[in-house]
């Protein structure tokens, strides 16, 4: 573990919350990466009676699958916006979970809070990974249990985070990929030895949502906030916009079969919480 403690200035948390408002990041949960809630839920073994906690939950793509066993959950993220619609769907299926706006990286709990904490696709983008990380050991009880998904540096997203990011404005200082989630080794760097059974599988995600190569571009740029933004700040750049369409249209055509299938690699991880003084 390194003795990272930076957190990110308050007008970042400011962007990065609008980025994930922008489009329609509930309609990408539900449509296009649904399963990856439900396989979440079973890896950790979430069950009746346990207390969880989906950091960056988003609209609740792990959070309402976990409920649906009966654990007590609390879906949090940095979005306002994204935690109404899940609060919505909630409702729609007759569900009780708690909705708390909170970051990653400070998160608003008691220290060993919670039986289980879980996150799918979301604190990896969290741009201070050691800091999240501990604030994710930190509100899991000794014993409890930890479960991740985060798409890999070589995947399907992991390309296509690496394809705009030429596109992109600069990160902060400091900041890591989103995508180092997905890569094993730096995960255990984030943990140490605060955890014991630590297991890690690369799984992919079939995708068959998109009939052309080009129609995860497309649907990506009217739905998908970080994909957004890259576009928005090509402002004035017609230019680059048609060379970023070319980009990223390149990588559709690659990663899509002639079956109009494409499979988004991702990494699974569960852990238990070593004792609170490992």
């Amino acid at each position: 573990m390194t003795d990272q403690i930076t957190t990110a200035p308050i007008d970042l948390k400011a962007k990065h919350r609008a980025m994930w408002a922008l489009g329609d990041y509930p309609s990408v949960a539900v449509e296009v990466i649904a399963e990856l809630g439900e396989t979440l839920t079973t890896a950790t073994g979430i069950t009746s009676g346990d207390t969880v906690l989906d950091i960056a939950a988003g609209s609740g793509n792990a959070s309402l699958p976990a409920a649906r066993t009966g654990a007590s959950v609390t879906a949090s993220d940095l979005t306002p916006e994204l935690l109404e619609a899940g609060r919505q769907e909630a409702t729609a299926q007759g569900l009780d979970l708690t909705w708390q706006a909170a970051d990653a990286e400070a998160l608003p709990f008691t220290t060993g809070e919670f039986d289980v904490a879980i996150s799918c696709v979301g604190i990896m983008f969290a741009p201070f990974h050691q800091t999240a990380a501990d604030e994710l050991l930190r509100v899991v009880r000794p014993g409890g249990r930890i479960g991740l998904i985060a798409w890999t540096p070589a995947g399907f997203i992991g390309e296509m985070f690496a394809a705009m990011k030429p596109f992109a404005p600069p990160p902060p200082p400091g900041a890591t990929p989103a995508p180092r989630w997905g890569d094993e080794t730096h995960v255990r760097e984030l943990l140490g030895d605060r955890v014991h059974d630590l297991k890690a599988e690369r799984r992919d995600l079939l995708v068959d949502s998109f009939s052309t190569p080009e129609g995860y571009r497309d649907f990506f740029k009217d739905r998908y906030g970080p994909t957004i933004a890259v576009y928005r700040s090509l402002a004035g750049q017609p230019d680059r916009v048609t060379e970023l369409d070319e980009v990223l249209a390149e990588l559709g055509r690659r990663h899509h079969g002639p079956d109009a299938t494409m499979k988004w690699e991702y990494l699974l991880v569960t852990a238990r919480r070593g004792t609170m003084e490992a």
